[in-house]
């Protein structure tokens, strides 16, 4: 599904307009759908609005003359005076046939429901003054919030909080999301988020091509892998996981066993020859080759049916680990590079990036977390408010020629087309050792059937996160490739696919 920054969603509701819907109808529909969810989130007792100068706010005021009209107990605080609205905004206040009272953070009272109309996703400087007192007394009230759009503090573009923003259990927002939905700290900030229709045309997202979208089923589908009835394991592919040295296996193993269930028709461990017997002894239907040296590791890469690899897990930071990393770039192989493998590389990143460049049209995907990210990219890796984990990783992708994917809780994949995508449905106890290893893995395998970097990440990433959940809590890394086949069996019943 795609998501728009909020410049795009200003274009999106132009383009409506242009088209023959008045913004009047827009605004009309978009507080109907906040009447529609606070109904749905407080049976009875009253409601507080808390209503800005803009759009935003005119959407509360519809909201708050629709649940009038409902029969429910509604009052309005204004930012502003009442004459001073204006456009669309001040046609929906004179839709609100009651007074408004003060903006002051005493006049909340004790409602049942504040509806957050303050501000809207396009704040872009930080709350100040009597909007941030408001801000502080909404969120120490107690009650329960549905914001409008997006929390009010919250950059709706990069997710930031702007010196400080509501706690909603619930936001409604209109047409498609936006990226602080999606990314921390303001997905945290949203609660659930609804998605209202309100009017507007898909089809001006034809002219809008917006370039990032929701790690979501939908918008991988086309590339998900089906083995056929008449195939053979050789035709999805072989992945080969390069093991680090004798104390330091599992991490290989796991990354392994995720590149198997996850669909690899054949895995194979690349060992050390002090490490096979352990390897060996771990493993049953993951095969374990001795492979001490790069020129071992090429001999190896020159059979054909190795058609992905994993360079990374366990793998020892080492100039070692950097000449394994060419020679599998220089076999034009797909390549997943995690963890130790990124860290080699951290005192010459270009050296990377000039080989990833070099292998021409090679489906390398880097896998970093937040803290390996900065080896690389260390000039694009601050937490400054202006730029976006979103615009972090997108600049790393075009900057080195690579899919990159960076983990967390908003895990972040971009290519370096410009696309990129955010996903959502990782749980909190995916947060452990060796959850990572797999990942790597898992997108090795996508790899491995023939599914082109971004994708293969995006399926990765969506699967790891429906595996964490399947799993429950209390989840270890070694739980996550033994619930796949319960997501393969759900993602086959939503594709419709018979197994």
């Amino acid at each position: 599904m795609e998501v728009l920054t909020t410049s795009e969603m200003e274009r999106a509701d132009r383009l409506t307009i242009t088209a023959g819907t008045p913004g009047f109808a827009l605004m009309m529909s978009a507080g109907q759908a906040v009447a529609e969810a606070a109904m749905g989130l407080v049976e009875e007792g009253p409601i507080m609005v808390v209503a800005g100068r803009g759009n935003n706010g005119g959407d509360g005021f519809v909201a708050a003359a629709e649940l009038a009209a409902r029969g429910r107990d509604v009052s309005v605080i204004l930012l502003c005076e009442r004459d001073s609205l204006q456009g669309d905004a001040a046609l929906a206040a004179r839709g609100w046939k009651y007074p408004v009272l003060p903006f002051n953070p005493q006049a909340i009272g004790k409602p049942a429901l504040i509806i957050d109309a303050l501000f809207g996703a396009g704040l872009n400087r930080p709350v100040k003054g009597d909007p941030l007192e408001m801000i502080e007394a909404v969120n120490a009230n107690g009650a329960p919030v549905l914001a409008v759009d997006l929390p009010s503090g919250i950059n709706g573009t990069t997710g930031a909080v702007m010196g400080a923003a509501i706690n909603a259990v619930e936001t409604v927002t209109f047409f498609r999301r936006k990226p602080a939905h999606l990314l921390m700290p303001g997905r945290k900030h949203c609660g659930r988020v609804r998605v209202a229709d309100i009017g507007i045309d898909p089809r001006v997202l034809e002219e809008i091509r917006p370039q990032t979208s929701e790690i979501v089923p939908q918008s991988w589908q086309k590339s998900f892998p089906v083995p056929d009835i008449d195939g053979h394991k050789y035709a999805r592919g072989h992945a080969l996981v390069l093991s680090g040295e004798l104390a330091s296996t599992g991490a290989a193993r796991l990354a392994a066993r995720g590149a198997l269930r996850a669909g690899a028709g054949l895995v194979t461990v690349a060992s050390p020859r002090d490490a096979l017997v352990v390897n060996a002894a771990a493993l049953t239907a993951i095969m374990v080759r001795a492979v001490d040296t790069p020129v071992e590791f090429a001999e190896m890469l020159g059979d054909r049916r190795f058609s992905s690899v994993v360079i990374g897990p366990g793998a020892g930071v080492s100039e070692r680990t950097r000449d394994f990393v060419h020679t599998a770039l220089s076999a034009k192989r797909g390549l997943v590079l995690d963890a130790d493998a990124l860290t080699s590389f951290a005192e010459a990143p270009e050296r990377l990036f000039e080989s990833i460049k070099a292998a021409e049209d090679a489906h390398v995907v880097l896998t970093p977390h937040e803290g390996e990210f900065p080896r690389l990219f260390s000039d694009i890796s601050n937490k400054h408010p202006g730029r976006s984990k979103l615009e972090r990783v997108r600049d790393a992708a075009e900057r080195c020629g690579a899919v990159v994917l960076l983990k967390g809780p908003d895990t972040v994949v971009a290519s370096p087309d410009g696309r990129a995508s955010i996903a959502s449905n990782a749980p909190p106890w995916l947060a452990t050792a060796g959850a990572g290893d797999v990942l790597a893995g898992m997108i090795a395998a996508f790899l491995a059937q023939g599914v082109p970097a971004f994708e293969a990440a995006c399926i990765g990433v969506w699967m790891h996160g429906e595996a964490a959940v399947e799993a429950g809590p209390g989840l270890i890394a070694e739980d996550l490739p033994e619930v796949l086949p319960a997501v393969f069996r759900r993602l086959y019943d939503e594709f419709g696919i018979e197994y």
